[in-house]
């Protein structure tokens, strides 16, 4: 009954959230996480958890790393025989230390020489020293709510924005979020946890992990699901700016990766974000996610960047990730915080602009493109 009725609001909210469960190129990439959030399938960090991780508290981060490498393979092949049928999951009888276990022990020894993001400041958070994105060890929640807004395939969402992030874009649509003008409500992994049972007691699909960045709260994040017993999809949304440590900790967490491809080449990423490196980690991070994990990338065209982002981008990934990639095309730039430095910046995408986006899309062969 309940169902029922919960299914007719969708319909009439947002239909294209229904009608996307029939939609046969959303799920060709996108199978796994369709079959987790209709409780066909467990989602990766129950998975994680039952996999055994034989370490001491005392052992080298360097012995640490390799045994999460060895274990990454265990959870592939793990995963492979549930989402198959020939391995039940025991769920019931957890090991004494997990592979999840692992990855937040690695996750909380990199914050005392913080490489959670690319630009590797080192600075030790533990004992309160700030790097660049100013985030220490407490977990600022911004606000917690059932999103509506997002990718079909994604409503109802699970949505958590997390206060600071580790780019600087002039033309953030959430800076008071991402530059900490706001302070957020200081969260516990135990109270985090119960907020994320409660969203998806409510019907939510899935666990949206968003800021700001959620980079920053990898290792929190990790902790947190350790906590959730709910088979509940993960989604990492992120500006895609984070280091192959943080890669490595996600794969065998994250389900389906929602990831920016914010730029074409690095001197607009150095221009706009105060971005070093940016096209180089982007596309690292992306073709990691391409054996880890499935995938959605958001592109959000911007004036006067066709030529020098949005081609470069559209045609990267149509030759390293397939014509088939799951790709949001988004014309929903506005100028905000800074914008105005800018003089590309300052005014909306015009029309024209988006559809030659659009155009791009097609001439480079991209066929699963939400526009």
């Amino acid at each position: 009954m309940f169902k029922g009725i919960r299914e007719v609001m969708w319909n009439l909210i947002r239909p294209d959230a229904l009608a996307v469960l029939r939609d046969q190129r959303a799920r060709s990439v996108l199978g796994r996480y369709f079959d987790v959030f209709q409780g066909k399938k467990p989602a990766h960090f129950l998975v994680a958890k039952t996999l055994p991780a034989d370490y001491e508290e005392d052992d080298s981060l360097e012995d640490m790393w390799l045994l999460h490498d060895a274990l990454l393979t265990s959870f592939s092949s793990l995963k492979k025989g549930i989402d198959d049928g020939r391995i039940t999951l025991n769920a019931s009888s957890p090991p004494k230390q997990s592979f999840l276990d692992l990855k937040i022990e690695i996750a909380n020894r990199l914050l005392a020489d913080c490489h959670l993001c690319v630009r590797v400041c080192g600075v030790n958070r533990v004992q309160g020293e700030l790097g660049w994105c100013r985030s220490g060890i407490h977990f600022p929640v911004s606000s917690i709510f059932v999103h509506t807004g997002e990718e079909p395939e994604l409503v109802p969402s699970g949505t958590v924005f997390t206060v600071g992030c580790n780019l600087r874009c002039i033309h953030c649509q959430n800076w008071t979020i991402s530059q900490r003008i706001e302070r957020g409500e200081a969260y516990t992994t135990e109270m985090m946890a119960n907020a994320v049972e409660k969203l998806h007691k409510t019907g939510c699909r899935n666990l949206n992990m968003v800021g700001g960045d959620p980079t920053p709260w990898l290792p929190q994040w990790l902790e947190t699901l350790n906590h959730v017993t709910s088979n509940l999809a993960t989604v990492w949304n992120s500006n895609s700016y984070y280091s192959e440590e943080s890669a490595k900790l996600l794969a065998g967490f994250a389900d389906i990766y929602l990831l920016d491809f914010k730029y074409g080449n690095n001197a607009c990423a150095e221009r706009l974000s105060s971005a070093p490196k940016y096209w180089e980690t982007c596309t690292r991070n992306h073709l990691y996610v391409k054996t880890y994990g499935e995938l959605i990338i958001r592109v959000l065209v911007l004036p006067s960047h066709n030529q020098c982002c949005t081609q470069p981008i559209l045609q990267w990934v149509a030759k390293n990730l397939g014509s088939e990639t799951r790709l949001n095309l988004m014309n929903q730039y506005r100028p905000e915080w800074r914008a105005s430095e800018d003089p590309e910046l300052r005014r909306r995408l015009t029309r024209e602009e988006f559809k030659e986006a659009v155009q791009i899309a097609r001439d480079v062969g991209l066929t699963n493109v939400i526009t």
